[in-house]
Parts: C-alpha cells; sequence; structure tokens
C-alpha cells in the first residue's frame, strides 16, 4: 500500500516538473524542473529496486548534463524572443510526439496478450543479488562497443559547447595577456620637467 502510494505521489510530481519543462519561458526554470524530473525518476527506479540506475541518474544527469546544460544556456546568450517566436510553428509536431508517447505507454499497460502484465509488482529478488554486478557485467562485455560511442559524443557535445561559448561577441571585452605582459613603463609614464617658479 506504502510503495503504491509513493508511485502515485512520485509520478504526480514527474508529471508536473516535466509539464514546467516545456511550459516555463524562462530556459533556466525549465532547467531547475528538469532536475526535479531527473530525481523524482530515480525514486521510482528505487521502488523497483534498481538502486544502481537511480544513483547514475542523480550524479550523471543532475551532477554533469544538467549543469553543462546550464552552462550552455547561461554563456551561449540566446536570443529567447527569437525561439519564441517558432514555437507555435512547430507546435503540431510536438503535439503529434505526445500522441504517440501516450499511445505507446497505454499500449504497453493494457498489452497484457503480449505477457506484460503492468498491475503486478516486481518479483522480490534475492538478498545476495547485485543489480550493480549484472548491470556491469552486461555493459562491458555485451554492449562495449556502444557504451564506449556514447562516451565518444558526450565528449564531442563538451567540446562543441566550448567552441559555441568562445565565438566573438559585439561588446565582448577579453584581456589581452601578451599586450599586458609587454607593456614597458615608459609606455605607461611619462615625466614632465617643469621649471621652479618663484612666488614671492
Amino acid at each position: 500500500m506504502l510503495v503504491q502510494f509513493l508511485f502515485y505521489a512520485f509520478s504526480a510530481v514527474l508529471i508536473a516538473s516535466a509539464l514546467g519543462v516545456i511550459t516555463l519561458r524562462n530556459p533556466v526554470h525549465s532547467a531547475l524542473c528538469l532536475v526535479v524530473s531527473f530525481f523524482t525518476s530515480a525514486a521510482l527506479w528505487l521502488l523497483i529496486e534498481a538502486e544502481f540506475l537511480a544513483i547514475v541518474l542523480v550524479l550523471v544527469y543532475v551532477g554533469a548534463v544538467m549543469v553543462l546544460f546550464l552552462f550552455v544556456v547561461m554563456m551561449l546568450d540566446i536570443n529567447v524572443e527569437e525561439v519564441r517566436k517558432g514555437f507555435t510553428r512547430h507546435a503540431w509536431l510536438g503535439w503529434l510526439t505526445v500522441c504517440a508517447i501516450v499511445f505507446e505507454i497505454m499500449g504497453v499497460v493494457f498489452a497484457r496478450g503480449l505477457g506484460i502484465d503492468a498491475t503486478q509488482a516486481a518479483k522480490p529478488l534475492p538478498a545476495d543479488y547485485s543489480n550493480t554486478g549484472a548491470i556491469g557485467q552486461v555493459m562491458y562485455t555485451q554492449y562495449v562497443y556502444p557504451f564506449e560511442l556514447a562516451a565518444v559524443l558526450l565528449l564531442v557535445a563538451i567540446v562543441a559547447a566550448i567552441t559555441l561559448t568562445m565565438r566573438k561577441r559585439k561588446g565582448l571585452k577579453v584581456q589581452d595577456i601578451g599586450a599586458q605582459v609587454a607593456t614597458r613603463a615608459e609606455d605607461r609614464l611619462r615625466v614632465l620637467k617643469m621649471k621652479a617658479e618663484d612666488r614671492k
């Protein structure tokens, strides 16, 4: 009973935060709602005894991806007004995607003929079972090449984000370290010789 209550409570928070991600106009507020979505998703993973996936979701997505996303949003200096102008133009594609996702979820819930029973809870695992070991064994044996490919893609994304932030912008003041080091005293200081005046 408690597990079902927690499931519905976390699901409600997850749906509300997900709606906040796509409806809030401020990109920083949307990013914070996405952090809440990740945390509640991790709580749902904990309910089905997938502790490793929950911790990875928090550490990787909240601790790394969201921080990178916030840095990109803040440093790219995106013109939000220009982005909002094209929002309604692609709204039909968003609604079509939402309908497809809802149809897939309802199909999984009600597809008992395929051997899927979403009403039954997960079977309890033995005390000595380690989902971390099981995931690691599959990841580094059967899926080692896709895992390395994902790491390379993330590295390319980070380099691309840094490259975009280093572009030249109007009114941007940057330091010229070479010019500062090469400065001489005679270039900055001018000594004037004046005759002494007698004011008696």
